[in-house]
């Protein structure tokens, strides 16, 4: 899957309302916020770049039965340093939740989901399930939840489609 390179706080704050970290609502008020604040916001774009870079040496290093480098793991982990600091528990309506706080304004807290995530996944996750995209010139890094452990692609729509089509072409040409 090509996409066009991540280039500022804006770009960060679209993909997280894509990916259903932030609603449009929330979205809409951390890009006035982060104009009111655009040293920080500069700041929370590196570390998102950091931290997703980070994130994939490890899934990668685990992929090719690696250690991943430490200095990635502690990157991961200021983050969750961060994070954690953020969260508390509450009553639930059946039982006890995890909730952040102080998300009002803060311009990292989409951060505190991924680096919570990725954690989720290292230490409670089916580490035999993660794969590379076969697609080529992808490269993302995928849990493949498929029944008999099958998925090849990111995502069916773009990398599984490329190759299908790719594959076709290939035969009709041979023939």
């Amino acid at each position: 899957m090509i996409q066009s390179a991540p280039c500022d706080y804006g770009d960060l704050l679209a993909w997280s309302q894509h990916v259903g970290l932030l609603t449009e609502g929330e979205t809409q008020k951390l890009l006035r916020e982060s104009r009111q604040q655009q040293v920080e916001a500069t700041s929370v774009f590196a570390r998102a770049i950091a931290l997703r870079e980070a994130i994939y040496r490890i899934f990668k290093a685990l992929l090719n039965k690696s250690l991943p480098r430490q200095s990635d793991l502690e990157q991961l982990n200021q983050e969750l340093t961060m994070a954690y600091g953020r969260v508390r528990l509450a009553a639930g309506e059946e039982n006890f939740v995890w909730e952040w706080t102080d998300t009002k304004n803060a311009l990292d807290r989409m951060l505190w989901q991924i680096a919570d995530s990725a954690a989720e996944f290292l230490t409670a996750g089916d580490l035999t399930r993660l794969r590379e995209c076969g697609g080529e010139d992808c490269g993302w890094l995928f849990e493949d939840t498929s029944k008999n452990r099958s998925r090849q692609w990111c995502d069916m729509r773009d990398c599984g489609n490329l190759a299908k089509v790719r594959r076709f072409r290939t035969r009709s040409r041979s023939v």
